[in-house]
């Protein structure tokens, strides 16, 4: 299933039950919709270790079942980086209709402000129409607050660099007088296409007399 799984299985390797992780990482690889099926039940008993359920999420993700959603949003949210770069891995090839709004609510609270890097990659992969409008708002918020959270404002600008869409230049332009994210700002403008002018009209040739 890729690095991403092999990664996966190897961290929670030392925390796991060692005969249901070789049934769940073999139902992982099986791939078949039996197989799914007994994935998906792991994520629907709550009593279930989070090792366990994040094997199975992950699993069903990559291969686009929605089952998998709400763990991974879940996933996505959590105070553990490791585990939240899992999930988003998993939610951007998920391509489940809702992941955006999800992670642009992830995003934009405040409360949680520290645990929203991966929800702000994760909105800068999908290109969905959440996602200016988002990392605009959190990087606003960040450069007038007192905490600036440098590492997610980074990742805003990075990901505003990466959209290319003009409603970002006066939010990169307030980073850029930011010495800290000015770089990485600097460079983010210069991704974003000038806007063409109108264009020049032909001269009308003069009518000649017969």
């Amino acid at each position: 299933m890729g690095d991403a799984f092999r990664s996966l299985i190897d961290r929670v390797r030392a925390e796991a039950d060692p005969v249901e992780y070789e049934r769940l990482v073999a139902l992982a690889r099986e791939d078949t919709p039996a197989a799914r099926d007994e994935l998906a039940s792991v994520l629907a008993e709550s009593q279930r270790p989070l090792w366990a359920r994040e094997v199975a999420a992950f699993a069903l993700g990559s291969g686009g079942d929605r089952r998998s959603f709400e763990t991974l949003i879940f996933m996505l949210n959590y105070r553990d980086p490791v585990r939240c770069a899992t999930a988003a891995h998993a939610l951007a090839r998920l391509r489940d209709p809702r992941t955006a709004r999800a992670a642009a609510a992830l995003a934009t609270n405040e409360l949680r402000t520290g645990y929203a890097l991966h929800a702000v990659r994760l909105l800068t992969a999908l290109r969905a129409p959440e996602s200016v409008p988002t990392l605009i708002s959190v990087l606003q918020r960040l450069l007038m607050g007192p905490v600036h959270y440098w590492p997610i404002a980074e990742a805003c600008v990075q990901g505003l660099g990466a959209l290319g869409d003009r409603r970002a230049i006066a939010v990169l332009g307030a980073a850029a007088e930011h010495h800290r994210l000015s770089p990485s700002a600097k460079a983010a403008l210069a991704r974003i296409p000038v806007q063409q002018g109108r264009a020049r009209r032909r001269p009308v040739k003069p009518n000649r007399c017969p």
